[in-house]
């Protein structure tokens, strides 16, 4: 899986694939994600967050990407990504290896999410994060993802909502994220042979 999950192999990855583009709905509010890798032990991780339990919040306590919307003054769509990424966990542009986009996917709130693929090489003990936004970081390792990815039958096709969801530890991750790691598996399990 390390060799795998270069940056190189990603970035060859990532030039190649045929990913989502924007659906052109004018209606949707933009925002972005950054899909965030790490290694620990040679094992590869993805760096998620777990959103608080906030009442009225469309997402509360669920497993999400880092990120959120685009502003005015931010110059792209990238450039919002890394604002995001420094602001909810503190995480600065200059720690990320920038790969490529993976594609945007849309939620049912109406939201077009452009997610980007990065390498960090930071701990994830080390973060900090506003507690009334995020209630935990979670450090997930690929393989088990990618395991549940086929162990579920997911391989080759598109599962509904009640079936796409990637479960660990005491979460399920599910929804538009379950949908980013869908398409993600699939890239990389069409690529892998």
């Amino acid at each position: 899986m390390q060799k795998e999950l270069s940056p190189r192999f990603l970035k060859d990855l990532l030039s190649t694939a045929d990913i989502p583009r924007f659906s052109g709905n004018n209606r949707c509010d933009c925002t972005c994600v950054f899909f965030l890798i790490y290694y620990k032990k040679n094992r590869p991780f993805l760096l998620a967050i777990l959103k608080a339990d906030t009442p009225g919040y469309a997402w509360r306590n669920q497993a999400a990407l880092p990120g959120g919307h685009i502003d005015e003054d931010d110059s792209s769509p990238l450039e919002a990504a890394y604002r995001e990424l420094e602001e909810e966990i503190g995480i600065a542009k200059h720690q990320v290896d920038f790969i490529g986009s993976l594609g945007h996917f849309q939620t049912i709130q109406q939201k077009d999410i452009e997610v980007f693929v990065g390498i960090w090489e930071g701990n994830p003990e080390e973060i900090t994060y506003d507690p009334k936004e995020i209630s935990k970081v979670l450090a997930i390792p690929v393989e088990t993802l990618l395991k549940t990815h086929v162990s579920s039958d997911f391989r080759g096709r598109v599962p509904g909502v009640t079936e796409l969801l990637y479960p660990f530890e005491d979460i399920v991750i599910w929804g538009v994220t379950a949908r980013i790691l869908h398409s993600f598996f699939e890239l990389l399990l069409d690529q892998s042979g």
